[in-house]
């Protein structure tokens, strides 16, 4: 039976409080996906680090200017990494359902997932 390498997918927003906690805890048990979280202020829960940007394979982030500060601070790292902006506004709180449905709607559309 082929063997297949997960993808490292690490989800970004401003503070790592409500949505990419949210789009961490939708994909966790996914056998095809490893994920993580970040935030991109110095405030966040867990701030995205050097360590994170080189593990994932894939980066999405709730709004443009999350991509705007990770590209500020890690441009090179980036070259090679795909980035997605999934325009996702911060108005929601953890694991709010019209989050979870955006969150899918957007990211299982990239990644071909039904």
């Amino acid at each position: 039976m082929p063997s297949f390498a997960r993808k490292n997918i690490l989800f970004v927003c401003s503070r790592n409080q409500w949505r990419s906690p949210t789009a961490e805890q939708i994909w966790y048990n996914h056998p095809n996906y490893s994920v993580r979280s970040g935030g991109t202020s110095r405030s966040a829960r867990h701030v995205v680090s050097v360590n994170d940007i080189r593990w994932a394979d894939i980066i999405w982030v709730m709004e443009e200017t999350h991509k705007v500060r990770l590209t500020a601070s890690f441009r090179t790292l980036l070259n090679s990494k795909k980035v997605y902006v999934l325009d996702i506004p911060d108005e929601y709180q953890f694991m709010d359902s019209e989050l979870i449905e955006l969150l899918k709607q957007s990211v299982n559309g990239i990644l071909e997932l039904p």
